[in-house]
Parts: structure tokens; sequence; C-alpha cells
């Protein structure tokens, strides 16, 4: 159990980006549901590539699921699918203060624009 716990309000569906098939079109894990804190706010980040990329929505959520977020991976916040743009675990070593991921998602696909 984390210190932050009590702060996961929300829930996400989230599909690992696994590969691509044979007609270059991705592949995804089994359905998780995960707790987080989800922040629609949006801010410049940079993609796995170095690309600078506009993120929507940024969830946090336990340094544990971290293999849940590969970049490319499928996100329901609500009834926004979004994509993994970029996900970093903050871990505080001997401090003993709670880690957290960080996971930053690009425009959900059923927003409107």
């Amino acid at each position: 159990m984390s210190d932050l716990d009590d702060f996961f309000v929300h829930t996400v569906t989230v599909e690992a980006f696994q590969d691509t098939n044979g007609y270059g079109e991705p592949q995804y894990a089994a359905p998780a549901v995960v707790a987080c804190f989800t922040e629609a706010k949006r801010r410049l980040v940079r993609s796995s590539t170095g690309e600078e990329v506009v993120s929507e929505t940024t969830l946090y959520t336990d340094a544990s699921h971290e293999t849940k977020f590969p970049p490319g991976s499928r996100v329901t916040v609500g009834a926004d699918v979004a994509t993994v743009i970029t996900a970093g675990a903050f871990t505080s070593g001997d401090l003993d203060l709670p880690d957290h991921l960080v996971v930053n998602l690009d425009r959900g696909a059923s927003r409107n624009q």
C-alpha cells in the first residue's frame, strides 16, 4: 500500500502497447483498471523520441504500475480514449518519501476539437 493511495480518487483503464502486427496495426495487452489522480491540464512535453507534443491530461499513480504505461498505450479516461506520450517514475531513494508514476497523455480520441 502506497502513502498516496488516498489521493488516487479516479480510475482509468489502460491497454499496454505491445507491438504492431504485420499490417502495422498496434497490438495491446488485456485492459487493466488502475487507480490514479487525473489532471486535465495542457502542457508541452517531450515524447520518447524527443519530439515536443502537447499533453492534455496527466495521470499520477503508484510507481508499481510503470510497466502498464509504455509509450503508445491506450488509456480510457472517462469517455475519452487517449494515448500515452511518456511515463516516468519518481523515486525518493533514501528520503523515504512516497514514490509515484507520472503519465502524460495526448488528446482523447472522443473529445470534441
